[in-house]
């Protein structure tokens, strides 16, 4: 028999969880077959065989969780007797006292495949509900997302009020928990938190703030779209200011690993994007190099995969900066958390207009706070400064950026 392993499937990755098998003992196998769905901390992703023979035995139901290289299935190749089980359990259970499956048209395993999502399934198992009992609303009958957060809502309602608060108390803490209930954490969610909290105690970080006058910006995207079909926003006009600039500022387009700057000679931004689940961090590559317009449109195109979580895992990692922008949200100025191993990140805020002194005068101009976090082990303060005056002056000169 042929261990199949858990892979690494995200530079992150440390154990991942079986979503769904597409295949069931006993079914052939071919090379380039897809196996199994494995949700790791960055997206659910589709594990292909690498030779032929047939599903001997799963060792992890769906569900369930394995490091990298611990075996999850047991494949029989040419000679090779396959062993006749019972249905697979869709949710883990001990190995050494399988329930039989019930008597049904199909087993639940197996509708489980056809009829609902790797995310439907995850939720319910975070929700605690049964994702067989859940009428789908989807193409074919099938249980998407809405379907499980409605049944989730149901059960909530459903259950008496002692079973959601636990047994009554009288001390004030008590009384002040009342109503509290655990929140289902997603794995992404999970190494992002460590991730970041490493990054806090690791890397000694410092902060620069600078306004900087996005009158020109504005003028410069409105000639920029007039009669195009590719939009440029004006994040798009920051990424690619700050990949111009960071190649004349090497020790903000670094990492510091093991008491050594690595320089990176070339740009590879990081472009966070906020998901149902947690902070994705999609990465445009050799931004630099990139014409404003491909750079926009590439942009667009990794944002929208990280929402639907469809990325590969090599389109989100190797970044070197980060740029952060909630100023769609109407954040006027924020800190963002350096993203480990980078040396700094910026943040961006909303462009408002704002009274400013013009020659004396109080005028009003449209302007947007930027703050740039850095790690001090890496750059020191006068390094981060010279790097923000350049990318100030590209945004109120933005002809620069494309010359």
């Amino acid at each position: 028999m042929t261990e199949i392993l858990m892979p690494r499937l995200s530079d992150t990755m440390e154990e991942g969880v079986i979503a769904a098998w597409h295949k069931r003992p006993g079914d052939p196998v071919a090379p380039g077959d897809t196996l199994v769905d494995i949700e790791t901390d960055k997206a659910v992703m589709e594990h292909e065989a690498y030779e032929a023979g047939a599903l001997a035995e799963i060792l992890v139901p769906e569900g369930g969780t394995a490091k990298i290289g611990e075996p999850i299935a047991l494949l029989a190749v040419a000679g090779e007797t396959v062993p006749v089980r019972a249905d697979v359990p869709s949710t883990p259970v001990a190995r050494e006292a399988p329930e039989p499956a019930p008597a049904a048209p199909a087993p639940v395993g197996e509708r489980d495949v056809v009829r609902t999502s790797p995310l439907a399934r995850r939720l319910a198992r975070e929700y605690g509900v049964d994702i067989a009992a859940i009428p789908g609303s989807g193409p074919g009958g099938r249980v998407v997302r809405a379907d499980v957060e409605k049944a989730a809502k149901a059960l909530k309602a459903s259950e008496p009020e002692a079973a959601r608060t636990g047994p009554a108390r009288t001390d004030a803490a008590a009384d002040d928990a009342k109503g509290s209930m655990e929140a289902p954490v997603s794995r992404m969610r999970k190494v992002a938190a460590t991730r970041l909290a490493a990054s806090k105690r690791e890397a000694p970080h410092f902060y620069l703030h600078r306004t900087v006058d996005a009158e020109a910006l504005r003028d410069f995207r409105a000639r920029v779209n007039s009669g195009r079909q590719t939009r440029v926003s004006p994040n798009d006009l920051i990424l690619k200011a700050c990949a111009t600039a960071l190649r004349h500022h090497p020790d903000l387009n670094s990492s510091w690993v093991d008491d050594r700057l690595l320089r990176h000679g070339r740009v590879h931004l990081g472009v966070a994007v906020a998901t149902d689940d947690g902070l994705l961090v999609p990465v445009v590559r050799d931004a630099d190099r990139l014409p404003l317009t491909e750079l926009a449109a590439r942009t667009r195109e990794l944002a929208e995969g990280a929402r639907a979580r469809t990325l590969p895992p090599a389109e989100l990692s190797g970044s070197t900066f980060t740029v952060s922008n909630l100023g769609m949200f109407g954040v006027d100025d924020f800190q963002a958390v350096i993203n480990p191993p980078e040396a700094a990140i910026l943040a961006v805020g909303a462009i408002r207009r704002r009274p400013v002194v013009v020659d004396d005068a109080v005028v009003p101009r449209h302007t947007v706070e930027l703050t740039l976090s850095v790690d001090h082990r890496a750059a020191d303060g006068a390094t981060a400064a010279r790097f923000l005056e350049e990318l100030a002056g590209l945004l109120e000169d933005p002809l620069r950026i494309v010359i």
